[in-house]
């Protein structure tokens, strides 16, 4: 059986699918003839950027992928790493940009749910969700909105179907004003004897379709999610999906028990794409083919075609090969958890997508054409740095006011260290997220060892499981997994290959300082359009600095998520694109939960050490330039983000992890946005103690810029706290790891009651700052909540 011959689309028509005349040529020359609708719909919804990565697939290649701990590397749902113990770990990290900027919760909870299929479809139960969220500013009314449903999005799904989200990240910049981020990660524990893999085998064997009824919700959502929005954009609102948390529920359950009966071949989640996506590649991955009839499949709305069967992205659906003679032994199953069953079509021995509908073919495509064998695009990289950079770089400290022990004075207005500190610790980026991760359940499961706000990092309990050999338990009750979402987007921006490096090493970092061990990483690459010179610049620039820090951390990368044309029209209608937002979630390995700690000051009387970079550093590794002190306080984004020094980013987070694996540093805490200032009072803040701090500096002998002493920011910085019972063998440990002339660690405070406050010096008696924690915490705690009351 084959389809008919049909007439030509017009360049309109091809437009609509996302297609250029050039693709739809190559189509037509790869089939023989032209495409009928359902045809070129599944070639537009396949060769997608979303899907085929054509802009960005020759870039991936350079990234990492093997490592002692990797089982399963990029190209499958997700990535899975060995844990010991015969322990393993699933995690990805996925986006939902466009769906959540025209309908943020249904947008932002669907994407939770697609999240969770790619985990559970490799034989994983979710254990964990965190999310990487960027916004307008909250000024905005359209920004609280888009702000108000996501998060709600995310509750609500994550909430009904009973995964914890334990942690994340929340920007807010007006370079994301039309077009919001929205990047979850998910995290599950291998349930299976077995990785369920993706690819279709077994001539004859039967395909089933299971989970919820096909609607024609979700359609071409994988086109519109590589589509720039436009003021036309919310036309676009059927592409976006609904979810059923609580359907979804049932299918983890279900899938889990199907998978541990040894029946299923292979598994395919209908995420983006649906249909289309699932049986091309798992029929290119095999090497084989599928035949799929329409007229089996559940469906809740009457009168469907082809095309809008296939491009359907309905969600809580996966499509299974099964062993041939075991296919009602599943259905049984999934009919027991009341959810939709059926065999639905069956591998074929010709390598092609074979589609069914009322007795006839309805499309007929070669399994590879829209799986692998797709168009990619090898652009050229801008030979020198675009304009916009080049001048960002030419900008010094030096054009900024002179600034005192006193202060500085800002368009006339003298602003003092308190002051400044208090309106950084009250802008929303660096404030405390309490508003959002209230609204989450991040206790459900019972696994969650810090809750959040309270670390750099995530860390989920890992807890007993059955032997999969023999079905006695092992007791792993004391090991942990951290888990990380970072990317400070504006060093990205600044300088995309520096800024890129910066990104993978805090969210290292991070990790260390919980205790973890960092083992992988899953990216999710959020950048504007690769057709612009800048843009492919942005994107080629970022992936090299993140290739050379995976290498340079030891953390290869598993897989991730492309999100392109992330682009919104300006008021004269011009394509505006968002700040390139390479975000890397990173996991991590605890051995001993016992050996953990928050960022929080723990008792009176401990001792606080700087680790990394001195105070008065000028190198390259320190700088005012794409700090939030120099966007927030004097309106700018200029100069270069700091340069990691990987030797000492390395020595710094082993000798952390260390410190805390034998029980000297009592809390850790990295030094990010804002600065050391910044810094001490989140410790302040999150341990509810003050600090007195003495820089060593004196106002005579000091030749820098205090507030780049305050706020400056740089890479391989870390504050801990250690007891004073501890001093000797801690110091004794510094001096072996880090040097005896105390380069890159000094002692420089204490931590002292709450009503002693932040107490910061630069000698004796010449305080820069002094605070109360009440103040600062009011500022910090409640900065989201003021914004969203207006």
């Amino acid at each position: 059986m084959s389809t008919t011959s049909s007439a030509p689309f017009s360049p309109e028509e091809i437009a609509a699918q996302g297609l250029k005349p050039e693709e739809y040529e190559d189509i037509v020359q790869r089939l023989g003839r032209h495409p009928n609708k359902a045809e070129l719909g599944m070639f537009g919804v396949m060769w997608s950027e979303h899907c085929c990565y054509k802009n960005s697939r020759p870039l991936l290649k350079q990234f990492p992928t093997e490592g002692d701990r990797i089982l399963v590397g990029p190209g499958e749902n997700a990535g899975v790493v060995d844990l010991g113990d015969g322990l393993q770990l699933a995690f990805k990290i996925e986006s939902h940009n466009h769906p959540s900027a025209v309908e943020p919760f249904q947008g932002a909870a669907t994407g939770v749910g697609g999240i969770l299929r790619d985990i559970f479809t490799m034989g994983a139960r979710p254990i964990a969700l965190l999310n990487s969220l960027r916004f307008g500013s909250l000024e905005d009314a359209r920004t609280r909105r888009l702000f108000n449903g996501v998060v709600e999005g995310i509750s609500h799904y994550g909430n009904c179907v009973g995964v914890p989200t334990v942690g994340g990240e929340v920007y807010f910049d007006s370079a994301y004003s039309g077009n919001p981020l929205v990047n979850v990660m998910a995290l599950g524990l291998m349930e299976t004897s077995e990785i369920v893999k993706s690819g279709a085998a077994g001539i004859g064997n039967p395909v089933l379709y299971v989970g919820s009824t096909t609607g024609r919700d979700g359609m071409g959502g994988a086109s519109f999610a590589s589509a720039e929005l436009s003021d036309k954009s919310v036309d676009d609102r059927p592409a976006v999906q609904v979810g059923d948390p609580f359907l979804e529920k049932s299918l983890i359950e279900a899938c889990l028990e199907a998978f541990k009966t040894g029946a299923v071949v292979a598994a395919q989640d209908m995420g983006a794409a649906g249909i289309t996506c699932s049986t091309s590649e798992m029929a290119a991955k095999g090497g084989v083919g599928i035949e799929l009839d329409l007229d089996l499949i559940p469906v809740r709305e009457s009168g469907m075609v082809p095309y809008e069967y296939l491009l359907s992205e309905s969600q809580e659906r996966m499509l299974f090969v099964a062993h041939k003679g075991r296919e009602q032994e599943l259905i049984d199953i999934f009919h027991r958890w009341e959810l939709q069953a059926v065999v639905a079509g069956k591998v074929i021995e010709e390598p092609i997508v074979r589609i069914l509908f009322e007795g006839k073919v309805a499309a007929e495509i070669p399994a590879t054409a829209l799986a692998d064998n797709t168009p990619i695009y090898h652009r050229e990289i801008l030979a020198e740095p675009p304009e916009y950079a080049r001048q960002a770089w030419a900008w010094t400290a030096a054009s900024l006011p002179d600034c005192t022990v006193k202060g500085i004075e800002i368009s006339g207005n003298h602003k003092s260290w308190n002051d400044i500190l208090l309106q950084l610790l009250d802008t929303p980026t660096i404030a405390s997220k309490r508003w959002v991760y209230r609204q989450y359940d991040h206790q459900v499961q019972n696994n969650t060892v810090i809750l959040p706000g309270g670390a750099d990092a995530a860390v989920v309990r890992v807890r007993s499981v059955p032997s999969l050999a023999k079905g006695e338990q092992r007791d792993v009750s004391q090991r942990g997994v951290a888990a990380t979402v970072d990317c400070n987007s504006r060093y990205v921006y600044l300088d995309p290959y520096e800024g890129a490096k910066a990104v993978v090493a805090e969210a290292a970092r991070n990790l260390s300082c919980v205790g973890a061990e960092p083992l992988a990483v899953t990216d999710n690459l959020n950048f504007g359009s690769p057709e612009k010179p800048v843009g492919y610049w942005q994107l080629a620039s970022a992936c090299q600095g993140i290739a050379e820090a995976c290498r340079e951390m030891g953390t290869p990368v598993t897989g991730g998520n492309v999100s392109l044309y992330n682009e919104t029209l300006d008021a004269i209608g011009q394509p505006q694109p968002i700040y390139p937002t390479p975000v890397i979630g990173m996991v991590g390995l605890i051995s001993d939960l016992s050996q953990v700690c928050g960022q929080g000051w723990q008792a009176e009387g401990d001792l606080i050490y700087l680790l990394g970079l001195p105070l008065a550093d000028s190198t390259p590794h320190l700088s005012l330039g794409g700090s939030e002190y120099l966007a927030t306080i004097h309106g700018l984004v200029a100069g270069k983000p700091p340069v990691v020094d990987f030797d000492l980013e390395r020595r710094v987070q082993a000798v952390t992890r260390e410190g805390i694996r034998q029980g000297w540093i009592r809390c850790a805490h990295d030094c990010a946005e804002g600065g050391v200032a910044v810094a001490l009072a989140e410790s302040c803040i999150a341990g509810q103690l003050g600090a007195e701090i003495n820089l060593g500096l004196t106002e005579e002998s000091f030749l820098s810029r205090w507030d780049e002493v305050l706020f400056g920011e740089c890479a391989s910085r870390i504050l801990v706290a250690v007891s004073s019972e501890q001093q000797a063998h801690w110091e004794s440990y510094l001096k072996e790891q880090l040097g005896e002339q105390l380069q890159y660690w000094q002692a420089v405070g204490i931590v002292k009651s709450k009503d002693a406050g932040l107490h910061l010096l630069i000698a004796d008696n010449l305080a820069l700052i002094d605070v109360n924690i009440t103040d600062i915490s009011d500022r910090f705690s409640n900065a989201i909540e003021r914004r969203l009351e207006v």
